[in-house]
């Protein structure tokens, strides 16, 4: 998996690209999360538009993230999961706790909407 970070209008954006799967790569990912947290980040968007493929580890990453933020008093938003990711999220009931945005401004704005 590869990634970038980005902090625009009080969001921390992920956006990942590739494989979501457990390694070294999401570690990283994970451990820059929590210093973010720790410096009362409360909002995140993920962008998954260009994952390919999503393994259950990966499915515990987000599940982690989005704990992480709501634990603090935070939100997480999925930004345009393909297809595939759609279809996962569904079997697995996940998208019963992840809210699902198609762009950048209707992330932010559920994200601000959420937390005022």
């Amino acid at each position: 998996m590869k990634y970038q970070t980005e902090f625009k209008d009080d969001v921390l954006f992920i956006r990942m690209q590739d494989d979501l799967i457990a390694g070294p790569v999401t570690q990283q990912m994970m451990t820059e999360v929590d210093e973010q947290v720790d410096n009362n980040v409360m909002l995140c968007a993920i962008d998954l538009s260009s994952i390919r493929f999503m393994d259950s580890s990966g499915m515990g990453v987000l599940v982690s993230l989005l704990t992480k933020f709501r634990n603090r008093g935070g939100e997480l938003v999925l930004i345009k999961p393909s297809d595939h990711i759609r279809k996962l999220l569904i079997v697995t009931k996940l998208n019963a706790i992840f809210t699902i945005a198609e762009n950048d401004t209707f992330a932010t704005q559920f994200l601000k909407e959420s937390i005022y």
